[in-house]
């Protein structure tokens, strides 16, 4: 088979439905089914929880296990989802799933690098000064640390949208 000349683009998605308008934007604005779209998926690692919690509560290993397979289940959902808008949009482009463990700040930040994208895309999710101070910013993140350019998409408000 022929190697496209294309661009790579790494998108990061997850659950959020400004991860699935980013997705969209760049489908309609940046790529061409010559691009490679790199999806990527940050799963958090799962917390060392001791036999019982400070709440008093027994974590059994059968617990654990049910919270690594919820966990499994939401990132291949999120990553068909994506898939699907992909291949709704272009059943020509090529699309590389990836999901990786680990704070989604580095994760999105090390594979850029180590794939050498052309682009990344990222959602906003638009939180306020205080929310972003205590849960960090992931597209902030990732702007100032990765070497490739960098488009982060806002979802416009609904009440935006015909302006």
């Amino acid at each position: 088979m022929a190697e496209k000349n294309g661009r790579k683009i790494l998108v990061a998605v997850d659950e959020s439905d400004e991860s699935g308008y980013a997705l969209s934007w760049c489908l309609n604005n940046l790529s061409n089914s010559n691009d490679t779209l790199v999806l990527i998926y940050a799963v958090q690692p799962r917390p060392v929880y001791t036999a019982i919690d400070s709440t008093g509560y027994l974590f059994t290993a059968d617990i654990i296990a049910n919270m690594e397979i919820l966990s499994n289940q939401v990132a291949q959902s999120v990553i068909d989802k994506a898939k699907k808008i992909c291949s709704e949009f272009d059943d020509q482009i090529t699309v590389e799933p990836m999901v990786e463990t680990g704070d989604p700040r580095d994760v999105i930040c090390e594979m850029a690098d180590k794939l050498k994208v052309d682009f990344l895309v990222l959602g906003s999710h638009g939180y306020g000064t205080i929310k972003r101070a205590f849960l960090g910013s992931v597209s902030n993140h990732c702007a100032h640390k990765v070497k490739c350019p960098v488009l982060i998409v806002k979802k416009p408000k609904s009440n935006d949208a015909h302006h």
